[in-house]
């Protein structure tokens, strides 16, 4: 067994705990743990976007659009929080130089998926995802005060007191570590690798989460998964390929063996799931269809190259024929209950991005709020951190959602 001391130990290489560590001082020693390769997390997958406030009009429909998909089950507080701090996240990627799409005079462009009542999603191609977590990697490794350790594997929390003071974890070779530290991040994904078909990869297996549990740290809403409508049908084995949403928010359609129409597309995601089941079930088919005939060729092209390329692979041609489509696991509402900050139960320890569970998303997630949640919040958790071990108030923005509306 080796011990190492850092003041902060990450477990996950996504956004969430990219950010985290970015947003911490730099006279803090900082340890980020990946399970494996540093490509092979989830945050590279996300093809839509990532959701904006656009202007101060903008703020209604984009509470409502969010809690109508959580089904009025998401902690309001929260949502007030991620909308309110969303301008000031996407000018940090712009900063750190994110190449979001933008229109001919410079502004941002944006894109809408299913059950947005308007147009709000930054992108980059396909690969949105992909865009914001390789440029986090980059400004990350620039920092000497953060050290990465690849194919190394969270496999418990180290607690002293009732406080957590640590993680212990295990290196590809078999090495058991004890990493003791001031303040332990779990950022380690979802759930996606305990299931058959889902569009994550497999290595996500909910190690917080089991984790937490064991030491009696609260979970929340482990019931609570998403599942995406649209994934590219294949008889092959492995990861199930996402065809992202704003697909349909551009114009495609799904259709059924008849080649008829049979939902509104830019339903939320659990609404569509449901319809395509249904109509699956009712015409006695493994996969449904979605057509890009309505989408003009160069958005097929500019917007969706990779899905493009994809599908064509499989034998499916966007720009002449539909392609099969099946829904498929893709998303964890729940997970390790944190506050506002994105502290557990436990002192010392804190949980970002999908393994944590801050009531945002209620009971479904709004499409493209997933990179923005995990941004947000992330922050907040290195913000409390900093200030915790300064001594200060918090300074980082407080909802005034309650106040507002009493």
């Amino acid at each position: 067994m080796k011990n190492l001391y850092y003041d902060v130990v990450i477990a996950g290489c996504g956004v969430a705990g990219l950010y985290a560590a970015l947003n911490l001082p730099e006279e803090m020693n900082i340890l980020m743990l990946s399970k494996k390769d540093l490509e092979s997390c989830d945050s590279m997958l996300a093809q839509g976007g990532i959701c904006v406030l656009r202007d101060e009009s903008d703020y209604d429909s984009y509470f409502e659009d969010t809690m109508r998909a959580g089904h009025y089950e998401n902690r309001k507080e929260s949502v007030d929080i991620m909308i309110r701090s969303s301008r000031d996240v996407i000018n940090d990627l712009l900063n750190f130089g994110v190449r979001f799409a933008k229109n001919p005079d410079g502004s941002l462009a944006y894109t809408r998926e299913g059950a947005h009542s308007r147009p709000r999603i930054c992108f980059h191609e396909d690969i949105t995802g992909k865009e914001i977590t390789t440029t986090l990697l980059s400004h990350v490794k620039k920092c000497s005060n953060v050290t990465i350790l690849e194919y190394t594997t969270m496999t418990d929390i180290l607690v002293d007191g009732g406080k957590c003071t640590g993680m212990a974890a295990e290196t590809k070779e078999g090495e058991t570590l004890h990493i003791h530290a001031d303040n332990t991040i779990m950022a380690t994904g979802g759930i996606g690798g305990l299931y058959e078909h889902s569009t994550n990869f497999p290595i996500l297996t909910g190690d917080a989460c089991r984790i937490a549990k064991e030491h009696g740290v609260e979970l929340e809403h482990m019931d609570y998964v998403q599942i995406h409508p649209t994934c590219l049908y294949s008889k092959k084995p492995g990861r199930s390929f996402l065809i992202s949403e704003s697909a349909r928010g551009e114009g495609a359609v799904l259709l059924n063996h008849k080649g008829e129409r049979f939902v509104n597309e830019l339903l939320p995601r659990d609404v569509v799931t449901k319809a395509i089941q249904e109509e699956m079930k009712k015409e006695g088919v493994e996969y449904e269809w979605i057509s890009f005939a309505h989408v003009p060729k160069e958005i097929i092209l500019k917007h969706f190259p990779h899905i493009y390329e994809k599908c064509l692979e499989e034998g499916y041609d966007l720009l002449k024929e539909p392609a099969p489509i099946v829904p498929a696991q893709h998303y964890f509402m729940g997970g390790v209950h944190v506050n506002r900050d994105s502290a557990t139960t436990m002192p010392n320890l804190y949980a970002v991005g999908e393994t944590s569970c801050n009531g945002v998303h209620g009971k479904n997630r709004l499409a493209s709020n997933s990179l923005l949640e995990s941004l947000v919040f992330a922050k907040r958790a290195a913000v409390k951190i900093q200030n915790e071990e300064k001594g200060n108030e918090d300074h980082e923005f407080e909802s005034n959602y309650h106040a507002a509306c009493c």
